[in-house]
């Protein structure tokens, strides 16, 4: 069983930015591909970004190239979304998820492939 504990989100006025950290549970995350997605309210859950077992690999959704990064400590279990820039439509809540089964390094934006899911952290941005 995997863990995965959302923080850092909240309330930034646009242009600001946030850093969203997921803590997660097990003794193998440095074998786990990690991703994150958001839900805004009445649209489907997509895919944000997603990082390999190593953070040597990435993937980032069209709609966040340049201004988010995604990260991760192995040491720490922990991953990271830097969010700069943040517009309005950024809106929603944030879920990070880990691909524990699959054996693939990195899964991308196949929010099917995930298999453990933390509870989402509430990002908001005010014009």
């Amino acid at each position: 069983q995997v863990q995965l504990v959302e923080s850092g989100g909240g309330l930034v006025q646009a242009g600001g930015s946030l850093r969203l950290s997921c803590a997660a549970s097990g003794r193998t995350f440095s074998r786990y591909a990690m991703g994150w997605f958001r839900q805004a309210p009445g649209k489907e859950r997509e895919s944000v970004a997603a990082t390999s077992w190593s953070g040597g690999g990435t993937y980032y959704a069209d709609s966040v190239k340049g201004r988010f990064t995604i990260s991760r400590d192995n040491a720490k279990n922990t991953v990271y979304l830097q969010m700069n820039s943040l517009k309005p439509e950024d809106t929603a809540v944030y879920y990070c998820a880990a691909d524990t089964a699959s054996g693939a390094q990195l899964v991308g934006p196949y929010l099917e492939e995930y298999d453990y899911w933390g509870q989402g952290t509430q990002v908001t941005v005010s014009s």
